[in-house]
């Protein structure tokens, strides 16, 4: 029973990591990348689509994306998600391609964008911490059910700080070298 809520709580929060990791992938840095994209959505054909599921989207040059849509006539609609996105980009048409030039960021942006990492990462300290504390309520009610002895209780909990704190430290070495990305110029 014990080892069923530690496996658990050591799941779920491997999978607070993969998301913040997935979320950062998103923050620009002055490298173009195809996933800086991946949160934009475009009205095609009557639903929201994801971006990359109408387009391909290459890079070109290191410093501009480029989107070769599949349907030509969604060229003003991925314009217009593209300006309604966070990202702060102008596209460019030029017939069937759409082109995004990302001007590196200046310093004062990447400060804001480092703060932004920050938040994130905070999120997903909050989150691991929400899962310890489930994790320990869990052991607490086995223990109320005379299940485990009290000594299996305080193992229980030690172990699922150790997961916590190995997690934490999982989550600051990623917003670290996400920090250490946006600041290189």
């Amino acid at each position: 029973m014990l080892n069923d809520i530690k496996q658990d709580a050591q799941t779920r929060m491997a999978k607070s990591i993969d998301a913040l990791k997935h979320t950062l992938t998103s923050i620009r840095t002055g490298r173009a990348s195809p996933s800086l994209l991946d949160r934009i959505t475009v009205k095609a054909y009557g639903t929201d689509t994801p971006l990359n599921q109408v387009a391909s989207i290459s890079v070109s040059e290191g410093h501009s994306l480029v989107i070769t849509l599949f349907d030509k006539g969604m060229i003003k609609d991925v314009e217009k998600a593209i300006y309604a996105s966070d990202l702060g980009l102008t596209p460019n048409v030029a017939g069937t391609v759409i082109r995004l030039n990302l001007p590196p960021p200046t310093e004062e942006r990447r400060k804001e964008l480092g703060k932004q990492v920050q938040k994130e990462g905070e999120g997903a300290k909050i989150a691991i911490r929400n899962i310890r504390q489930d994790a320990n309520k869990a052991i607490a009610a086995l223990l109320k059910d005379k299940s485990i002895s009290e000594d299996d209780k305080k193992r229980g909990e030690d172990d699922i700080q150790k997961l916590t704190d190995k997690s934490i430290k999982d989550v600051d070495s990623v917003v670290a070298e996400k920090e250490k990305e946006l600041m290189a110029v």
